[in-house]
């Protein structure tokens, strides 16, 4: 049975590895690992100038982001790593819990960012930048909160609640499916431009939740990093220019949260139509166009 279980999990593995190679092929990025507070990193860098430090949501992954990256470095160095227990990056040392996740980040911020990096946190990825902001504001440039867990406790729209649970509890393309019905406006129209990266994107996504590795990191993260809200003390403590990033239509985190977030603490706020809780996938244009302020363009 052990080997069957071993031979199982290498061609999982292979697999995966295709998968991810054809999400990268023609991004202008080099594919490396770091080891990083335990964690054995994969990372996507590209590009010279500015650092921006690229965070993904939960149960996501880097190359999620190569919609944008290949305008970002032009004027820009990219670091865009797999969070821990994601995509590529393996947890190695130690039961993950939050203190560990942020001395990660600050790690990698030490690694690769040759100044205070403009630090864009998408959901999960959001809640963690909040998080290093609050307390260690002075290792980044300017802080970008994109349909961001942490303004307020996780409470979806009962639809996507009840689509993320069937998917969580058993991956399958329909579970898959109905999910990601649930996170664009149009996923037709994104399947039909995101060409051959669709199909990969998809394998990867699914393939990835099925790994003991993304669930215990999704088990041990959410309880206490994604679902809870910052206190509002943490938050007024950031002192970093912030803005917020949303899709109106985002059932995952509600526009109000933000609205919200943006009134009690003067964040400007740019809101994206026709777009669900990614807007760097869904409308890559329009995400950049609302990024320039914080990336000096």
């Amino acid at each position: 049975m052990k080997g069957k279980l071993d031979v199982s999990e290498r061609g999982r593995a292979l697999a995966d590895d295709g998968c991810r190679r054809a999400l990268l092929a023609g991004v202008p990025v080099r594919d490396r690992r770091l080891r990083l507070a335990g964690v054995s990193t994969a990372v996507l860098e590209g590009g010279d100038g500015p650092p921006v430090l690229l965070l993904h949501s939960s149960g996501e992954f880097a190359a999620l982001w190569t919609r944008v990256i290949p305008d970002l470095v032009t004027t820009h160095r990219v670091v865009a790593p797999d969070l821990p227990g994601h995509g590529a990056s393996v947890v190695v040392a130690g039961p993950l819990n939050a203190a560990q996740v942020l001395a990660w980040l600050g790690e990698l911020i030490e690694r690769t960012c040759p100044s205070p990096p403009t630090l864009v946190g998408h959901g999960l990825g959001g809640a963690i930048a909040a998080r290093l902001a609050g307390y260690q504001g002075d290792r980044l440039g300017r802080l970008v909160l994109v349909d961001s867990f942490g303004l307020d406790s996780f409470e979806p729209a009962p639809s996507f609640g009840a689509a993320l649970t069937d998917f969580l509890a058993e991956p399958t393309e329909h579970t898959r499916d109905g999910l990601f019905q649930q996170c664009f406006v149009d996923l037709d129209g994104l399947r039909e431009q995101m060409g051959v990266r669709w199909e990969p994107l998809g394998r990867y996504a699914l393939e990835r939740a099925r790994t003991p590795s993304q669930q215990t990191a999704l088990g041990r993260l959410m309880p206490h990093i994604g679902v809870p809200a910052i206190p509002s003390a943490d938050l007024a403590r950031i002192a970093v220019p912030t803005m917020l990033i949303w899709g109106r239509q985002d059932l995952q985190v509600r526009l109000s949260v933000a609205e919200a977030a943006s009134a009690r603490y003067g964040w400007p706020l740019h809101v994206i139509e026709n777009c669900g809780d990614d807007p760097a996938m869904e409308q890559p244009e329009a995400f950049m166009a609302a990024m320039r302020p914080a990336l000096g363009r």
